[in-house]
């Protein structure tokens, strides 16, 4: 699927479940985010979650493959994977899944100095 205005308009409906989520366009692709943090991304037509060691093995034992982007003619990978299809067709696994990478994005920003974290407590 293609970054396209429906597509981005399937994707705000798909995460509605999620609740306060913006999908907004950048580098290319789609940003997907709740209360500012990015947990998403969309990537050759392709939907990407964030993922730490605390969630990255879910991603693995579905097979999935990790996002990277070409870096000066060598993959940089980010700490994004790739999701299972099925995800975009079933709003209550998108959901759980999705939340699980917004707590991955809050914990990331929390690493961050106060003045820096966009997520405000």
């Amino acid at each position: 699927m293609a970054a396209d205005s429906e597509f981005q308009s399937f994707l705000q409906e798909a995460f509605e479940p999620v609740g306060s989520v913006t999908i907004r366009r950048m580098f290319g692709g789609l940003g997907i985010f709740r209360h500012g943090l990015m947990f998403g991304l969309v990537a050759d037509g392709r939907v990407c979650l964030k993922a730490d060691g605390e969630t990255e093995q879910d991603y693995i034992n579905e097979g999935l493959e990790q996002w990277a982007y070409d870096g000066k003619g060598k993959p940089v990978k980010m700490g994004y994977w790739y999701v299972p299809e099925r995800l975009l067709e079933d709003p209550d696994e998108l959901k759980d899944w999705s939340l699980k990478a917004f707590e991955v994005a809050v914990r990331a920003d929390m690493k961050k100095p106060p003045a820096k974290r966009k997520l405000k407590q």
